[in-house]
């Protein structure tokens, strides 16, 4: 088999991440994100979810980091190049400098031909320069210039593995330590891309301004992809001049006008982003986890078998006492946090003159295994390791070396080295297949046994905690391209049940007298008394009504509706939509057991409890209904399976959790004081929804004409998911209004709500039927308008709002203008 010891360039994919991604491809239809269709949306709210789930991955938050999908980190690092708001010299103000340590990647170094193209100087910093930079440090007159500079460096050296202090970051940022002596605010860009491969990035506590990175050094596969990660505090900072498709909110062709879009993600993702690839990092981070058991283990199984690699390299001898090989390093490879799992060395002959970097690797090729060979891109730790001058290199570009040929020596002198690096399939057998060749090729047969062969099992079983069956088996981690992983690591559709929920008496009189006081007098012209005749909740998302005759009202709403939502294996959230099925799915709660029964055609009946799981099993993860960010936790795996069992995919029911229930409504709602602070559930516009019986009828009579069919009016109400229906004596009076009361409860009227195809979807059998949507398209002239937006404006009252049917209407007329669509670039529905 292979031995393969490149992991530092590039990660090997197990076959378990390409078959869950095939198959996620076969299941589901992925369109261009830019579109507005079914598939389109599933790609986009697809992505919204790998953005968080990376942010997850590094311990943040998108409060504090915005992801930025790029080609790699090479790209990355070029648009922060272009994009810092940097202060060229000859201006009034002090000059920006860019600083970048000698150990950096290419790709960090030519960012200066950027900065100087912008008339910026740039500074090359030494680590020992950095170290001894309080020397730098500036007077207090010169600490308030507010001039920003970068600094970059790398949290972990491509070329020695060598992990540079994170503390860095912090102290930077602040003035302890100072690159060059210059007035100005310093900004810090970590390149993490080699690090993060192997070791776990907490950006919670080391908040660099920029972080690039690339995922195919993490997982193997997808390959032509990365991000950047921007500190949220220098986003807007930063300044951009070409805009490509999907980064604009309005332009003209004709005339030099351009708006970007408000979202710094999509202001800088030009173009079509690579979604399937993007698609493919949530099945790269699941499969991780489950081989491996996370980052933290990976960094201790990789520095463990480096360290052994490094211990017994170091010793071996020839007869005459000369070393073997000469390794750069900066540590003694004892410690995790200062030394990664990278080894560089050159081969050394029995004299002690260098064995060209390209005759070791073609006898390794002879042997499978697979090194890197050369500078590694990183010519300045070439030069510092290798002693190589300025002017060796350009001497050896005279003599017709380039970086990245075979040309291994220059009059005796080594031009570039030799680099082994471990992974998270990297197994002891590989180190030590490694070793074999290393003492077969240099050594005697008689000195052909490795040394420290019994004090490595010692070593790795105190290094990699032995809880994760992945790190105990080497065939588990073969390191063989195309990763075999082996195993490693019952009643109608609609609930028709009527609930009475009483308050305790004293309560109940109180709410009463709330009511008679609080009540507005109505300004709609004269007529009948308009009443609720029914209302329903929707306690699962997408799934069946469940009617009320009288219901406590929450802070989010209707109490527990949608407080639920169904999933599919990426996390992202499943309609009708997608899954007609959903509406088969009767939710009904029952507040004196406290729980919400599940019930389904040819399934038992299955229960969940209403106390929300605060405990440490309860799982927060970040979800997107709808383009609004909401916290959910997971209802464990029984509720998963009957899901899954019942729709014939996987999937998995998440409940919003408390932690973040203030998911705020941000539109335009005049004399709504409290409106921006409104709290959401898992709704996709607004807290409630709300019908007329009287525009539904008008509708109805459209309808049948087309279907030439007679049509239930009780089907067509449940195709409109409303929570509030309504009975005024005029069809679509309802969208002149401004505010309402019903009973103790003000509501503010916020748009029509644009209807999706959900209501050509039969709530009774879930079979599709397109010609309601284009009945209610030709009713309406073309719009697809029905039904109105509410947020409730709540009292300030100890006692719980009810909301009950047969209560009275009190419309307040909209003064002048008609109601607005809600401001979305996207199509919606009830859900």
């Amino acid at each position: 088999g292979i031995t393969y010891l490149d992991h530092a360039g590039s990660a090997l994919f197990p076959e378990s991440l390409l078959k869950a991604f095939t198959d996620d491809l076969r299941n589901n239809v992925y369109g261009n994100p830019h579109s507005q269709n079914i598939s389109s949306k599933l790609t986009y709210d697809t992505i919204e979810h790998v953005r968080y789930r990376i942010l997850q991955h590094f311990h943040t938050t998108a409060e504090d980091y915005t992801i930025i999908f790029t080609s790699g980190c090479t790209a990355a690092l070029k648009l922060v190049a272009e994009a810092f708001p940097w202060i060229p010299e000859g201006t009034k103000q002090p000059s920006s400098r860019f600083c970048y340590l000698t150990d950096s990647h290419t790709s960090v170094v030519g960012m200066r031909a950027i900065t100087a193209s912008m008339n910026v100087l740039s500074v090359p910093i030494k680590q020992k320069e950095i170290l001894l930079s309080e020397k730098n440090r500036l007077p207090p007159e010169e600490q308030n210039c507010t001039t920003p500079h970068l600094f970059s460096f790398p949290a972990q050296s491509n070329f020695s593995g060598t992990k540079y202090p994170l503390s860095w970051i912090q102290d930077i940022k602040s003035g302890e330590l100072h690159p060059i002596k210059i007035p100005g605010k310093w900004f810090v860009l970590l390149d993490a891309a080699s690090y993060v491969s192997s070791s776990p990035l907490d950006l919670g506590v080391h908040q660099a301004d920029f972080i690039p990175i690339s995922f195919y050094k993490i997982f193997g596969f997808p390959t032509g992809l990365g991000a950047l990660l921007v500190n949220n505090r220098i986003a807007p900072l930063l300044r951009k001049t070409y805009f490509g498709g999907g980064t604009a909110a309005a332009y003209l062709a004709g005339e030099d006008f351009y708006f970007p879009r408000k979202s710094i993600a999509e202001r800088f993702e030009d173009g079509t982003v690579s979604f399937l690839d993007i698609i493919a990092l949530k099945h790269g981070f699941d499969v991780l986890e489950k081989l491996t058991g996370g980052m933290e283990k990976i960094k201790q199984h990789t520095f463990a078998l480096a360290h052994y690699t490094y211990t017994v390299l170091s010793t071996l001898k020839y007869a005459n006492g000369a070393p073997v090989v000469r390794i750069y390093s900066d540590t003694d490879f004892s410690n995790p946090d200062v030394q990664g799992p990278i080894i560089n060395f050159n081969v050394l002959d029995e004299n002690g003159e260098v064995i060209g970097f390209s005759e070791v690797d073609k006898m390794a090729s002879l042997y499978n295994i697979h090194v890197r060979t050369g500078c590694f891109c990183n010519t300045g730790a070439c030069q510092m390791h290798l002693g190589i001058s300025n002017e060796d290199i350009q001497r050896n570009l005279q003599a017709g070396h380039v970086c990245g040929d075979d040309i291994d020596l220059v009059d005796g002198r080594p031009t570039g080295s030799v680099r082994i690096s471990f992974g998270y399939m990297s197994s002891f057998e590989d180190a030590q297949t490694f070793l074999k060749f290393i003492i077969a090729t240099r050594l005697s047969k008689s000195d052909t046994e490795i040394p420290f062969q019994s004090s490595v099992t010692k070593l790795m079983t105190e290094s990699v905690p032995d809880d994760h069956p992945s790190f105990n088996s080497a065939d588990k981690l073969s390191p063989i391209p195309h990763i075999s992983d082996r195993e490693l690591v019952n009643n109608s559709s609609a609930t028709k049940m009527i609930v009475n929920w009483q308050p305790p008496e004293a309560e109940a009189e109180s709410i009463r007298a709330a009511v008679s006081e609080t009540a507005v007098p109505t300004c709609r012209r004269g007529g009948k008394p308009i009443t609720v005749t029914n209302i329903y909740l929707y306690p699962i998302k997408s799934c069946s009504a469940f009617e009320v005759t009288e219901w406590p009202v929450g802070n989010q709403g209707l109490l527990y509706d949608r407080n639920w939502m169904v999933v599919n294996q990426n996390g992202v959230c499943m309609t009708q939509k997608q899954e007609p099925r959903l509406c088969l799915v009767n939710p009904s709660i029952d507040l004196k057991k406290n729980v919400m029964v599940i019930q389904a055609e040819g399934m038992d009946p299955i229960s969940i409890s209403l106390e929300e799981n605060t405990g440490k099993e309860a799982v927060i993860c970040e979800s997107k209904v709808c383009s609004h960010r909401v916290k959910t936790y997971d209802c464990g795996e029984r509720i998963a399976d009957w899901f899954s069992l019942h729709l014939g995919r996987p999937c998995r029911l998440i409940r919003q959790s408390s932690d973040m229930k203030n998911r705020s409504h941000q539109k335009n709602t005049k004399g709504l004081a409290s409106a921006t602070n409104i709290s959401l559930s898992l709704v996709n516009e607004a807290q409630y929804l709300l019908i007329n019986v009287a525009s539904i009828l008008q509708l109805k009579e459209h309808i049948s004409a087309r279907l030439e069919e007679p049509l239930e009016i009780e089907e067509l109400i449940r195709r409109f998911r409303a929570n509030i229906v309504i009975s005024a004596p005029e069809s679509f009076e309802e969208e002149e209004w401004a505010e309402i009361s019903i009973g103790a409860l003000r509501f503010q009227v916020v748009g029509p709500c644009s209807r999706c195809q959900i209501i050509c979807i039969d709530q009774q059998s879930g079979e599709r039927n397109k010609e309601f949507l284009q009945s209610l398209s030709a009713a309406r002239g073309r719009k697809t308008n029905f039904g109105i937006y509410l947020m409730n404006q709540p009292l300030r009252s100890s006692f719980p709002d009810i909301l009950s049917v047969g209560s009275q209407v009190l419309p307040v007329l909209e003064e002048k203008t008609a109601i607005q669509s809600p401001t979305s670039n996207e199509e919606k529905c009830s859900g």
